[in-house]
């Protein structure tokens, strides 16, 4: 046993005071100061505790989410799934900026070939569909909306539009930035969003008004600065606070992607940028608590309409073949709906599906004036991404924002009986449960992509440590036959590495720990 006297183990008692003193200022540090990645530990600051508007805390979801993000990733990889209808060439609305075309190779969408699509969605097929008449649907500019929904869509019936195959199309990094990315932001937050910002809704809790300019990351698609101009008062109705979580967790997510699938341009390789990560959204909790948000709201839309779900026709065999053979279609008729079964199932579980308390918005005597704001801003924000100039960026811009609009609506524009797939089994368009369940996927690749970087963040520290320890021997100290390596000999040596030490805690405890518990496993062999 180690001597309570010996030099090793008062230097250990000290460590372990210093640790605790600065975890204790990282958990007093202001929310807007704090690092996702430092503070606790395990070398990171996780979001933790009960994700705010909900009745779900951030570990049940981390924890979900080793489950869910494979089984949606599967999921999405079917034909019924991967394949969606899309204009990529309408018009933008609002301004005319030819500049803003991003002419990369990057930015190019790889349309699937029409043999590839299965014959009950093809155009030929569909032109005896009916479109809803000027009662049912609203036209807007080349496509239409019922009165239910939250956004503008394309439909499988509608006219123009292409087929593409999402698998063939991810979500990443194609260099195209500059001042048409951030205008698109711009419009989306500060035209369409209710006024709130990130930094309005804190200064809200903190009874204040601040100004935060966003640090700069040069970006690609869609994930330019996130807006934090704009205050609001304390009392903003939830139901505005509940659009900006949506928009912003929706920003953060797109963000989070880029950094994950980032390329080197000398190389031509691809690679998780963990700067990119740090600078964009480590350094701002709030905008990675949005994102932890927009899976409690997805997940509590499937669990919702699960029952209709599980009766959704999403076979590729057209009826009329159904009664014959077991053919090769069928075949990945099965696959696709046990992998859809799957993800319902954990969208039901119990600590999920009870999540999200819809019926606790747009219930106050303003509600259907609210519900008209929220659904016109949102029928802009999915006309706003008809101005993106990034072909591949429009795309995944249009289809989650479909996502969340067909998210909300099943939370707050149906009712039990609208959801009843034998009396309504044409409630929801393919395209709108396919962009559900790919924005789903969206998010659920994000809260992946988050923890493989602070595993990378933890592995960087730690070999900051090392090498902080190895600069921190004096000079002629032979590591491979000195008994206490970390220590060097003298009164001087031990000065120097603890404060090699001190540095080592004040960037990464998890780094720390493991050179102390390195350091006394070579200093109890020597000592016992």
């Amino acid at each position: 046993m180690i001597a309570l006297h010996t030099p090793s183990m008062l230097l250990f008692t000290l460590l372990c005071a210093l640790v605790a003193s600065t975890a204790a200022t990282a958990a007093a540090a202001p929310p807007e100061a704090s690092d996702v990645l430092e503070g606790k530990p395990e070398g990171y600051c996780s979001p933790s505790g009960p994700i705010e508007a909900t009745n779900c805390a951030y570990e049940t979801i981390e924890g979900l989410n080793t489950e869910l993000f494979p089984a949606v990733h599967d999921l999405v990889s079917h034909p019924f799934f991967k394949y969606y209808k899309i204009d990529l060439y309408r018009e933008c609305p609002f301004w005319k900026d030819d500049s803003g075309m991003c002419m990369n190779r990057a930015c190019a969408v790889q349309e699937a070939d029409e043999a590839d699509i299965p014959e009950k969605w093809r155009a030929r097929a569909l032109s005896e569909v009916h479109l809803p008449d000027a009662q049912e649907a609203e036209g807007m500019s080349g496509c239409y909306f019922r009165n239910d929904d939250f956004c503008a869509t394309d439909d499988d019936a509608s006219p123009g539009g292409q087929y593409v195959d999402l698998t063939l199309n991810p979500e990443r990094y194609t260099g195209y930035a500059g001042g048409s990315a951030h205008d698109i932001w711009k419009a989306i937050y500060q035209e369409n969003c209710f006024g709130l910002s990130e930094a309005s809704i804190a200064d809200a809790k903190a009874g204040r008004g601040r100004s935060v300019a966003p640090p700069t990351f040069g970006m690609g698609p869609m994930g330019g600065d996130m807006q934090r101009a704009g205050l609001a008062p304390a009392e903003t109705c939830e139901e505005k606070k509940l659009y900006y979580r949506v928009i912003s967790g929706l920003h953060a997510s797109i963000a989070t992607s880029i950094c994950a699938n980032w390329l080197d341009r000398e190389t031509g390789t691809w690679y998780p940028n963990l700067d990119c990560f740090i600078w964009r959204l480590a350094k701002f909790p709030e905008r990675l608590g949005n994102v932890y948000f927009n899976a409690v709201l997805l997940l509590r839309a499937v669990a919702r309409a699960a029952p209709y779900f599980h009766a959704y026709d999403i076979a590729i065999t057209p009826p009329s073949l159904r009664l014959k053979e077991h053919t090769a279609r069928e075949v990945v008729d099965d696959a696709t709906r046990a992998s859809f079964e799957k993800v319902l199932a954990l969208a039901e579980r119990a600590d999920i599906a009870s999540s999200f308390e819809e019926r606790a918005f747009f219930t106050d005597p303003d509600a259907p004036v609210v519900m008209d704001q929220f659904k016109s801003h949102f029928r802009n924000v999915s006309r706003i991404m008809d101005c993106v100039g990034c072909d591949k960026c429009r795309m995944w811009g249009k289809l989650q924002v479909s996502g969340f609009g067909t998210a909300l609506k099943i939370l707050f524009a149906l009712d039990e009986k609208d959801l009843n797939p034998k009396t309504n089994p044409d409630l929801l368009r393919r395209t709108e449960v396919v962009a559900l369940f790919n924005t789903l996927h969206r998010v659920a690749e994000t809260l992946h992509s988050v923890a493989s970087f602070r595993e990378m963040w933890a592995e960087r520290m730690a070999q900051e440590a090392e090498i902080a320890a190895e600069k921190a021997k004096p000079a002629g100290d032979d590591v491979a036959t000195t008994s206490h390596s970390w220590l060097g000999s003298g009164p001087g040596a031990l000065a120097t590495s603890v404060l090699a030490i001190l540095e080592a805690v004040r960037r990464n405890c998890r780094g720390c720990v493991r050179a102390v518990a390195r350091w006394l496993a070579g200093t109890r062999k020597t000592e016992l």
